[in-house]
């Protein structure tokens, strides 16, 4: 009877354990997906008295261990949308760029390169933020142009630690307030070495030349 008893605790407690790492699971899970939303804004008066407005949502940056197997490259997939809003005198006239990018930080580099590849399939297809700002959701969307599959760009960085800053994509916007987003870009650091950091960052600019940037945390593609 003893032995019985016995078992019987080891069971409870045994179950016990097994629920306890369970409800661990779903908070782990619970964490990951609080990370949509809003990210970072920043805010600038331009020259001609209006209220410019950035902003970044749902960054997402995926590190995956590369496909060519080199200790020195790192690679990446990129999700994320960005968002503005003109207010003042004359916004609804705005004309301007945004643009999405990084800041991309390495401690040492044999002078190989840095390259991004769009394999992001927004092409003439509205994306954005449901009522970002605010109005009806059609209000908050704003249509990209053509971006093709396979472009891409190539950048070469030298020898030696340094910060380099690069503009990923850019689409022409028109209007008082829009969104635009990438999903799955693909990026890629061949010949870094020590690691990369990576600060994704949206950038308004208006046709006079004003510019305001919002810059996000900082990621690790260890």
């Amino acid at each position: 009877m003893r032995t019985v008893g016995i078992r019987r605790v080891v069971q409870s407690t045994l179950t016990s354990l097994i629920l306890a790492i369970g409800m661990v699971g779903l908070t782990v899970i619970g964490t990951g997906t609080a990370h949509a939303g809003l990210d970072d804004e920043l805010t600038l008066v331009d020259g001609k008295g209006r209220l410019l407005r950035i902003q970044q949502w749902d960054t997402f940056l995926n590190g995956v261990f590369p496909l060519d197997r080199n200790r020195l490259t790192r690679e990446w997939f990129h999700s994320g949308r960005a968002a503005y809003e003109v207010t003042g005198a004359g916004s609804d006239t705005f004309e301007g760029t945004l643009e999405l990018g990084y800041q991309v930080g390495y401690p040492w580099s044999l002078g190989v390169g840095l390259n991004f590849n769009y394999t992001t399939p927004n092409t003439s297809i509205l994306y954005g933020i449901p009522n970002a700002f605010g109005g009806s959701p059609e209000a908050s969307y704003v249509q990209t142009t053509n971006l093709l599959p396979s472009a891409g760009i190539n950048v070469d960085l030298g020898n030696g630690p340094g910060i380099q800053e690069v503009a990923t994509f850019s689409v022409a916007i028109a209007g008082p307030k829009g969104a635009v987003a990438v999903s799955n870009a693909h990026g890629t650091v061949t010949g870094a070495a020590g690691g990369v950091l990576l600060r994704p960052y949206a950038r308004l600019i208006s046709s006079a030349g004003d510019s305001v940037t919002t810059y996000g945390e900082t990621w690790d593609m260890k």
